[in-house]
């Protein structure tokens, strides 16, 4: 979730800004959240994930409790909401934050419950270190529970791929792009062979997963902005340049209604894979099972989101909210999470579980995903995520889309880039 691109927009959150207005949960507005009852608690989530299964496992295994759920709508208007609530208005018992929002809120982690004085300190040695490090402040308060992490791994059509000449086997395909310039290469022969585009579009599935897998990303060692100075941004920046004007994108943004249907009809063959995207395809392409595989990311490793479960300050019921987050993100239910609907977890020690090892996927060619997203996380270098991650993320991508759709020259693109970044940050 997850890093990620705002999510599609549902009626959900039509109705929940409506439902904002009616409670006056907006910033000023007082407030507590909750039931008096102990045994029933709040809380806010993104639409699109399936957070129900989640609950529903809690429930059914503690038919005491009561959760009311409420998908707020995008990961950026669930964080968005969040902001007005604590600002004053109805905050939730629980609230699910994305991992690039979560800086903006680690500044303020007064505005939280420090989830160690309910236990969680017993329980960081179960999360990858780089991810428990990214919610716990300096002082040693823990603001959030890492949900999932998002590893790397190309989805592909085996389908358009044998029709183009190209290997279907995954592991014959991954050693096609050890490298971006590769991946390209091969990009061009499925494009010279079909005469279609090979890749849905370059913002997403090369800009987000190469600025992903350096050692810095828009902050450096300490702390201090660094998006216009860092080489392995501009890098990544170049890199997405250079394939969109290779020819082999088909300028399908994500989340678009074209984007989703292309996923069914086959108008692009391969398109960049974390972990959480799997169920994105699934969901908007179902009659296309069996036809897609996973490959290898190129370089072979790398994360694009995650989220955290965190418990706002003045939560009425925040003794529920943490049991909830005790049972179901421990390293036995985040294994669950992992079977049920395929969030890769956060917690290496069920990394070699064989339930999670010899899992595999029908709708991908029974890929062994367990393995293929373990194997993208244990070796990524972590790189410090700052408060305006998301916003300079959000306006580099959205400056390579308008390149796409010819708004802006490639020539001018970097340029364009650094002066929205800058603007938004002024804003």
């Amino acid at each position: 979730m997850e890093g990620r691109l705002k999510r599609v927009i549902t009626t959900a959150a039509v109705f929940f800004t409506a439902a904002l207005l009616v409670a006056g949960c907006t910033p000023g507005s007082g407030g507590d959240s909750g039931s008096s009852d102990s045994k029933t608690f709040e809380f806010w989530s993104f639409t699109g994930i399936n957070q129900k299964i989640d609950v529903d496992a809690y429930t059914k295994g503690h038919p005491d409790i009561t959760v009311k759920l409420t998908e707020v709508g995008s990961s950026t208007e669930t964080a968005q909401a969040l902001t007005a609530a604590l600002a004053g208005g109805k905050v939730p018992d629980l609230v699910l934050i994305q991992g690039d929002d979560l800086p903006k809120f680690m500044q303020s982690p007064d505005n939280f419950v420090d989830l160690a004085t309910l236990g969680a300190d017993k329980v960081t040695d179960d999360y990858l270190d780089w991810v428990i490090a990214q919610s716990t402040t300096e002082d040693g308060k823990i603001i959030g529970i890492p949900t999932d992490v998002g590893g790397l791994a190309i989805a592909y059509r085996t389908d358009l791929f044998k029709a183009a000449g190209l290997p279907t086997d995954r592991d014959e395909v991954s050693e096609l792009w050890p490298t971006w310039d590769a991946f390209m290469d091969v990009g061009k022969r499925y494009v010279q062979a079909t005469g279609k585009p090979f890749l849905d579009n370059t913002p997403t599935s090369i800009f987000f997963q190469a600025v992903n897998q350096g050692s810095e990303r828009y902050y450096d060692s300490d702390r201090k902005l660094s998006y216009d100075r860092n080489p392995q941004v501009k890098e990544a920046f170049d890199l997405t340049l250079k394939v969109y004007q290779s020819g082999i994108s088909g300028k399908i943004a994500s989340w678009t209604p074209g984007w989703t249907a292309g996923m069914s009809k086959g108008d692009f063959a391969v398109m960049s894979a974390p972990a959480w995207m799997l169920n994105a395809i699934k969901t908007n392409a179902p009659d296309s099972a069996g036809k897609w595989d996973i490959a290898t990311i190129p370089g072979g490793s790398g994360n694009w989101g995650g989220s955290y479960l965190a418990i706002p300050k003045r939560a009425k019921n925040p003794k529920a909210a943490w049991d909830y987050i005790a049972d179901r993100q421990s390293p036995e239910g985040q294994l669950e999470n992992f079977l049920s609907k395929g969030n890769l977890p956060t917690t290496p020690s069920v990394y070699t579980d064989p339930r999670l090892v010899e899992k595999t996927d029908p709708f991908f060619s029974d890929a062994p995903v367990g393995k293929i997203y373990t194997e993208s996380v244990v070796n990524i270098k972590p790189f410090y995520i700052g408060p305006d991650d998301a916003t300079i993320g959000s306006e580099l991508l959205n400056t390579l889309t308008s390149v796409e759709q010819g708004k802006v020259a490639p020539d001018k693109a970097w340029e364009t880039a650094l002066a929205n970044v800058k603007n938004a940050l002024r804003g």
